[in-house]
């Protein structure tokens, strides 16, 4: 309870200080700031890290996360130069005499296919940026990639680039840099998403029509982040349209959407509505098969925001997303979803100082049953809530300091399992898992610096905190996993903390003004678990916390590359190796039970683990065609107590070869093709390499954990996109856009299964189960 009251004074502290800083008077050689918001001219949605530099000294910065720049100039004539990739820059000649407020809106630029000329792509690396492994998509970049039955998808994009991978064919878990996929944040307008799968996952929760950009950090996170060990996937909702009212929808093989947006009374107060549903069930009751046609299988979402700009100093935006997958026969069913709620309040206590104060609520939870009878019947429930409060603060010191700091507290309640028989006969005794009750929280600071035009420096520490509470029951278990004690904890007793430093270091050396060198350090710490026994996550995985038995995950990871610019930055090539050790890994024992077992701690096996290899990238976008071409390298293994004798072993996310090819070709104003190729090792697995025969029965022998591999995976995607004559006076926009998933019918394997000859007990055979050949897919999109 120290540690509490002690994170507690120091949360009073920096707000007290906060309010001093803002609050101080300006000491006369204070030298002005010119602040404001960057937009879309068209939308009047904000632009993050849009650009504003000083023309006269070469100075500047760039718009926060919510659009906010800042920057301290002398007194005098100023000419200043806004920009961002995708749109027509601006120049603005003003005159500082004190402290000096100007919002600007930037117009998109229009592709004319007239004559040859060169678009910049928002998405191309920042060559000043401290930061490293960052992968920046637009919504339009989105758009554009060929997707599985016409539903495109951000996180099916992000599987494109280096150094991520799909955990398993079409699920929209990914594993970054030879990671678990519960070691990736995944974030919703700051609330956590636990699992961004919809059908088993082979869709994500985030409608593309209702996010706005899409951010990756792989491994080198920002202070302001943690939690996790690979990396933070940073999704972020529109605003909602402040000029005028629209919609944008689609009707797809296997779902429809519709969104809304626009001002409500007058600009300052926008909104957001975005539904999507996918309709197979509405056709199954044709079915002349009396075991289908009762049947329900879809998924649905909802996405919902509401801002307000009561001045230049003070904003609001209430967002929440709402998602729901269900299966139901006659005999079982199954449905999960996510629900998330984020406040936040946007403050300028001063031109210098700016601020985000955030309310979040996130909540998963799932449900397997069986109907079948009074005497089979079950139900099984598990449920997920996190709630947190933030507060993030951007204090802009000189145009040579950007300070980011700030606090988070989040309460987690974890009910793994609630499982018991349904019908007034029933066989199943009620088995309720105990909840699991903890905080995590964290203090951090982070400073961008420029030492000089061609050095920049970003360091940072964070401080996290993370402590169990009861009401609880803890076993302590002996060097053969046996319980040897119980300890029982009162509700709200607080009886195990973790806590540690994180440190991060990023460095910018620009060798000239298109190439520039990067080097990077992080540490990060995960206190939350998932337990699964499949590549892919499926929504029935348990998540469990760090105890006094489980040590939270601990990742370091150094990086370095080279990145440059061509030709007008049509062409923007990067190189980064990396290396990535991490201690207190978790594995599972050979044929662990994983679900409702209250001594899960039991089945867990502790290590340390490594990863490495080189990432190539490189994206284009001249003329007519854009798009990217990735590779990546990397090699990545664990070695765990009581695992193959103690010896280093694949992780099974190790894929030392990773190639994607992604081409974009706009052939007319009207008509564009796109096209993409995957190619990448199998992943690491454990057959049968033997037998033997015991007592008559013929039995397999196995080979090391992950000792074998999978067939290498490759397939072809390719779409047409056919736009509606453009009229001016027309206000309806349409679109049809014709796909294909894996054009040239590769089966990839997505299990092997090994059975015995019926004929012969000393044959095996090997039987491959793969999910998808060729599927086209149609989609008519609009907008008015």
């Amino acid at each position: 309870m120290n540690r509490v009251l002690l994170y507690g004074l120091f949360l009073l502290a920096i707000l007290f200080a906060i309010e001093v800083v803002a609050e101080e008077p300006e000491a006369p050689a204070r030298q002005p700031v010119v602040s404001g918001y960057i937009k879309d001219a068209e939308t009047g949605e904000v632009l993050l890290g849009a650009t504003v530099y000083e023309k006269e000294s070469g100075l500047g910065t760039a718009s926060n996360l919510y659009g906010f720049y800042s920057f301290s100039t002398p007194e005098g004539e100023k000419t200043l130069v806004f920009s961002f990739m995708g749109y027509v820059s601006q120049e603005h000649r003003i005159r500082v005499e004190g402290d000096h407020s100007l919002t600007v809106s930037l117009a998109p630029k229009v592709a004319e296919l007239n004559e040859v000329k060169i678009y910049g792509n928002n998405s191309h690396t920042r060559l000043d940026d401290p930061m490293m492994g960052v992968q920046r998509i637009h919504a339009d970049v989105i758009k554009q990639v060929p997707a599985l039955m016409g539903e495109v998808d951000a996180i099916k994009v992000l599987q494109l680039m280096p150094g991520v991978q799909a955990a398993s064919e079409g699920s929209s878990g990914f594993s970054v840099r030879g990671g678990n996929p519960d070691q990736n944040l995944v974030l919703l307008d700051e609330a956590i998403v636990y699992n961004a799968g919809h059908l088993m996952g082979f869709f994500s929760v985030f409608n593309n029509d209702a996010i706005r950009d899409v951010n990756l950090y792989k491994g080198d996170i920002p202070a302001r982040s943690g939690g996790r060990l690979a990396s933070v996937l940073d999704v972020r909702m529109k605003d909602g349209n402040s000029k005028k009212l629209s919609a944008t929808g689609g009707i797809g093989t296997i779902s429809s959407r519709l969104t809304l947006e626009g001002p409500l009374g007058s600009e300052k107060t926008t909104f957001i509505l975005a539904g999507r549903r996918t309709y197979a069930d509405m056709f199954l009751p044709l079915s002349s098969d009396e075991a289908v046609k009762d049947n329900k299988l879809y998924f649905y979402d909802f996405n919902a925001k509401l801002n307000h700009t009561f001045s230049d100093r003070d904003r609001i935006f209430v967002s929440g997303y709402f998602g729901r997958d269900v299966f139901d026969n006659n005999s079982s069913r199954m449905d999960f979803g996510n629900r998330t709620l984020t406040m936040r309040w946007n403050h300028v206590y001063s031109p210098r100082l700016f601020s985000n104060m955030t309310f979040i609520h996130s909540n998963y939870n799932y449900l397997l049953g069986n109907e079948s009878s009074d005497v089979e019947g079950f139900e099984w429930k598990a449920d997920m809530q996190d709630l947190s409060l933030k507060a993030d603060f951007n204090y802009y010191l000189n145009p040579n300091n950007e300070i980011t700091f700030g606090a988070q507290s989040i309460y987690h309640n974890i009910v793994p399992g609630h499982a018991k028989g349904t019908g007034s006969s029933s066989i199943f005794n009620e088995l309720k898992m105990p909840a699991s009750h903890s905080l995590e929280h964290a203090l951090y600071a982070e400073n961008k610096q420029k030492i000089s035009p061609r050095l920049t420096l970003r360091y940072g520490l964070r401080w996290s905190v993370f402590q169990n509470m009861g009401k609880a029951t803890s076993y302590g278990f002996d060097q053969d996993y046996e319980v040897t004690d119980t300890m029982n904890y009162e509700k709200g007793e607080v009886y195990n903390t973790y806590q540690g430093l994180e440190p991060r270091l990023g460095i910018t050396y620009m060798l000239n003004d298109q190439t520039s060198l990067k080097a990077s350090y992080s540490r990060t710490r995960q206190y939350i678990h998932l337990a699964s026994n499949s590549t892919g996550t499926t929504p029935l995985d348990v998540w469990f916390p760090s105890s006094p038995n489980v040590k939270p995950q601990i990742s370091d990871q150094i990086s370095a590359g080279i990145f440059r610019h061509f030709l007008n930055d049509a062409f923007d090539v990067g190189v980064e190796v990396f290396y990535k050790e991490m201690q207190n890994s978790i594995d599972f024992k050979d044929y662990a039970d994983l679900l409702l077992n209250e001594l899960l701690e039991g089945e867990l096996r502790f290590g340390k683990s490594q990863a490495y290899g080189v990432e190539f990238l490189t994206r284009f976008d001249y003329g007519r065609w854009n798009g990217w071409v990735g590779y990546t390298w990397s090699k990545s293994q664990r070695k765990m107590s009581g695992i193959i004798e103690d010896d280093w072993y694949f992780s099974p996310y190790d894929h030392p070869h990773d190639c994607s090819v992604v081409v974009n070709h706009r052939t007319s104003q009207r008509v564009s093709i796109s096209a993409n190729w995957i190619y990448y090792t199998g992943s690491p697995v454990t057959f049968p390499v033997g037998r033997f025969e015991s007592r008559g029965d013929i039995l397999p022998i196995y080979s090391k954990r992950n000792a074998e591999r999978m067939p290498d995976y490759h397939r072809l995607d390719v779409s047409l996109t056919l736009k509606g004559k453009n009229r001016p006076e027309r206000k309806w926009e349409s679109e049809w856009v014709f796909s294909v998933y894996n054009a040239y019918g590769r089966k990839n394997a997505w299990a092997i299964n090994f059975q015995q000859d019926e004929d012969d007990a000393y044959k095996t055979k090997a039987t491959k189960l793969y999910l998808f050949s060729v599927i086209p897919a149609v989609t008519y999109n609009f907008k008015f």
